[in-house]
């Protein structure tokens, strides 16, 4: 039996894994030759703008803060209303499902209220007074009771 006959395709492969192989010799000799592989010519700067710069930022320019200056966590919360006592008077109050609504007498805007969230019993037109507080839907008025 003969020696297997190579095709075009193969070979035309064949010298071009050997054509990369000697071009990847040469950059790395070349590389060695120049010698410029130092850590400086690796590090990169950050700006004041957050842009990444090769020279090294001017310390004249640097800000000086405090670790106290720093708020770390949550801000703290703002007062609100939620916690004063407000008057208003029921519009609506169903007693056999436990809800109705009262009109703030400052805002008048309409705040729900729950009977498991009242002091007193309480009916339509009736003058009472609350606190708010936030609920899952939304503002609730809790502590309600009726004023005399």
């Amino acid at each position: 039996m003969g020696k297997p006959q190579q095709t075009v395709n193969k070979k035309e492969k064949e010298k071009a894994r050997i054509k990369k192989r000697k071009d990847k010799q040469k950059k790395k000799e070349e590389r060695k030759a120049s010698g410029s592989s130092s850590a400086d010519d690796m590090i990169a700067y950050v700006d004041e703008h957050g842009n990444l710069v090769d020279t090294p930022p001017d310390p004249g320019k640097r800000k000086k803060i405090k670790a106290e200056d720093i708020p770390l966590g949550t801000p703290p919360r703002e007062d609100d209303d939620t916690d004063t006592e407000r008057v208003g008077i029921v519009t609506y109050f169903d007693t056999s499902k436990g809800y109705g609504f009262i009109k703030d007498s400052e805002s008048q805007e309409s705040i729900f209220t729950h009977i498991n969230s009242h002091l007193d019993s309480i009916g339509e037109r009736d003058k009472v007074t609350y606190r708010l507080e936030q609920g899952l839907k939304g503002i609730n008025a809790v502590d309600v009771k009726k004023v005399v």
